[in-house]
């Protein structure tokens, strides 16, 4: 659920060239922060991928070894970032697996965006990466995401519904990712 100071709305825009670097603004913040504790710091989610209609908030996700909730939320909410409370931001199932995460929300008035934190090696990771990766790849499957995107917000603005039924839709778009990523052999 979004803090009183976010939007409650899903709306969709078309892609904008502005996402990379406002991302890159994020990251040298929270490498600042969070100095080696942050093994790696990856734009994911639909902003990173050019061409991609997404809503206007950056998804950052932040591999560290382990997600340890005490000393990472100290480190970024020292700088203003608010752990979202919800369960599904702080535990995930993907491939079966149930995999720990946090979920961050900028400082009141920044850049909107959401830093996952998650851990190196673990399957919500890797999801993350094959999305991305797979939608830069295939043009026809990221007009179709997009233009599914767009209809929906439309149809469903309210953003939690709009995230409910964009859940499943999404797991049959990493059936073909997945297929895409044996195929070609990709690897994060």
């Amino acid at each position: 659920m979004p803090f009183p100071d976010e939007p409650a709305v899903a709306t969709v825009i078309n892609y904008s060239p502005q996402w990379p670097e406002e991302f890159e603004r994020v990251a040298a913040q929270l490498r600042r922060a969070m100095g080696d504790v942050a093994l790696s710091i990856d734009h994911v989610g639909s902003t990173s991928v050019p061409g991609l209609a997404a809503k206007d908030c950056v998804d950052v996700q932040v591999r560290v070894l382990a997600v340890d909730q005490k000393q990472q939320a100290a480190m970024l909410t020292g700088i203003g970032f608010r752990l979202r409370p919800e369960p599904w931001n702080q535990m995930e199932i993907t491939g079966g697996q149930e995999c720990r995460k946090l979920v961050f929300a900028p400082p009141v008035g920044a850049r909107r965006c959401n830093v996952h934190l998650r851990r190196e090696g673990g399957a919500n990771t890797r999801y993350a990466l094959l999305f991305r990766d797979y939608l830069r790849t295939d043009t026809v499957a990221r007009q179709a995401w997009g233009a599914f995107k767009q209809r929906l917000a439309l149809s469903v603005p309210d953003l939690a519904a709009y995230g409910q039924i964009k859940a499943p839709a999404t797991e049959v778009l990493m059936i073909t990712a997945e297929r895409w990523a044996a195929e070609t052999g990709w690897r994060p």
